[in-house]
């Protein structure tokens, strides 16, 4: 198998080794990688297990979720291991070469979870970084390092956070991963589109693989085994793998983890409920085995995802799911005109429940920033630079009724320094949110930045003819580049800055990173300020 299909196994153990050294054999006994020893449970794993990484997320200031899936051959059933639970042993430590472990233990590695392994690790101490690592059958892992988050009411000097999202495997390469996981952030937002359920071509897209990509690629993903198949894949990727191991990630979903543009219970082609309802159950199921993400699994089609981590007194995250209760879409998914539908009050992108979570959030918050992690762009964006309007109705623009409840209830909160953080359009946008879109000098109550992708849509440019017209028609829109890559936010007590971070191409590996864009924006004075260029990496 081609290399870009094979999972790294030789290059994680490599890294591990580089940062652990000889103190693996003294920590976890005297079987290296490279062994196979029995598991208890019967059996034996005949090949490193560890093939698709290490992670780490959704950190409290006393716990992480430490997170891997055993894989000795992922893109067979189960992944190659057999159908029987599997002894796992964790470490965190709060040096890299693991001479101050400070927690272990054993969890169980089970097949009905597709061997992933979910360990909610308590006891920590806030605003550190620790090491961590698996072994299992005498097969270490790599190493990943995560960090906690500031305890509560803490001052917290500086909060580092970097934001990505939609990962087309056959896109192209993950460049911007590998340059996201030497930024030494304190935590990676990743807001949805983590992978796509399309079928793959034997050629493998922009990645051009010399070997064919395994057949069974070849159907869209609907099963269970087949979206677990889909993840092995992905998540075979070195760069992706550096980036999870570098900090804890907090994730969200969007449709692609499911179907395009599916509403709630709605599929996109209107397959019968129940119907779709399988196949939303088997999605979520997968996304949960392969995220570091708490227990317990989803069981069934639902899952409580929407969620709030708080870090210190300076910045609360609060995590939207825009899927799960969202009404259908109106008048068809596209870009469309105004209309009746669009603005029907009894139509919700987000629920009614997650709403009122989120505004009583807000209102209760003491945090000098309030991040919200969702999924597509909350502002108003009309495509149409003349007086007519033309709305995405894919996004909170074609639910009108609650927008306009989320922004006004935004504007209340303008002294709580709201923030968006927006994924889904495969480029970078940096806007001014305001009390009304249609006038230039209304008031300004927070700001929306949306990130480009890893790497959907290909190589990319810095603006397009389409990009140009969104520019023409919402001058609150201080940026658009369609490049790939990712954005970096640096927040303190007195400002946030924000870099936004892109590569020249991912058609093939090694390509620079560069920032194309910066923004600072103060405290207690939202909008937009931009800032001089960077040199590149």
């Amino acid at each position: 198998m081609n290399a870009d299909l094979r999972p790294a196994a030789g290059l994680a153990r490599r890294r591990f080794l580089t940062l652990t050294g000889a103190a693996t054999a003294v920590a976890f006994g005297a079987n290296l990688p490279g062994s196979a020893s029995a598991y208890r449970g019967g059996g034996r794993l005949d090949a490193d297990p560890f093939t698709l990484g290490v992670a780490s997320g959704d950190p409290l200031p006393d716990a992480v979720v430490i997170w891997t899936r055993l894989a000795p051959r992922p893109f067979e059933p189960l992944g190659g291991a057999p159908y029987r639970p599997v002894e796992v042993e964790w470490q965190v430590a709060d040096d890299e070469r693991f001479r101050r472990v400070v927690r272990a233990g054993r969890a169980q590695a089970r097949p009905e979870y597709s061997h992933s392994v979910h360990v909610d690790v308590r006891g920590l101490r806030p605003g550190r970084h620790y090491w961590y690592r698996f072994k299992a059958g005498g097969y270490l892992s790599p190493t990943g390092r995560t960090r906690t988050a500031p305890a509560a009411g803490q001052r917290v000097d500086r909060l580092t956070i970097a934001m990505g999202s939609c990962q087309s495997w056959p896109d192209g390469y993950y460049t911007a991963h590998r340059h996201l996981a030497a930024e030494d952030v304190d935590a990676v937002v990743f807001l949805g589109d983590y992978l796509y359920e399309y079928g793959i071509a034997a050629a493998g897209g922009l990645r051009a693989v010399t070997d064919p990509v395994p057949s069974q690629f070849r159907t869209e993903a609907d099963t269970l085994d087949r979206y677990r198949l889909q993840y092995a894949l992905y998540k075979s990727d070195p760069d992706l793998q550096a980036a999870h191991a570098a900090a804890p990630w907090i994730v969200t979903w969007d449709d692609h983890e499911v179907q395009d543009n599916y509403a709630g219970e709605v599929s996109k082609s209107n397959a019968p409920v129940l119907d779709f309802l399988v196949r939303r159950a088997n999605a979520y199921r997968a996304y949960w085995e392969h995220m570091p993400l708490r227990a317990p699994a989803p069981r069934g089609p639902n899952y409580m995802l929407y969620r709030r981590l708080t870090f210190g007194r300076l910045a609360e995250i609060n995590v939207l799911d825009t899927r799960q209760y969202r009404s259908d879409q109106a008048s068809g998914d596209g870009w469309r005109a105004d209309s009746d539908a669009r603005r029907d009050p009894g139509r919700s992108l987000a629920g009614a429940q997650q709403e009122r979570w989120l505004l009583d959030g807000l209102t209760g918050s003491h945090a000098t920033w309030n991040l919200l992690a969702n999924q597509v762009i909350m502002s108003r964006m009309d495509l149409d630079p003349t007086p007519a309007d033309l709305y995405n109705m894919d996004a909170w623009d074609g639910y009108a009724a609650q927008q306009r409840r989320l922004l006004d209830g935004l504007a209340a909160q303008r002294h709580r320094n709201p923030v968006v953080l927006t994924g889904d359009v495969h480029a970078a946008y940096a806007m001014d949110m305001k009390t009304d879109f249609a006038d230039p000098g209304s008031t300004s109550f927070g700001v929306e930045l949306v990130a480009t992708s890893i790497s959907s849509g290909g190589n990319g440019t810095d603006v397009s003819a389409t990009g140009r017209a969104f520019l023409a028609a919402n001058p609150h829109l201080k940026l658009v580049d369609e490049r790939r890559g990712y954005t970096v936010l640096r927040l303190t007590e007195g400002e946030m800055r924000v870099d936004y971070r892109a590569v020249p191409y991912i058609d093939r590996t090694g390509a620079p990173v560069a920032t194309v864009a910066s923004f600072v924006v103060e405290a207690g004075n939202p909008g937009l300020n931009p800032v001089g260029q960077e040199a590149t990496r």
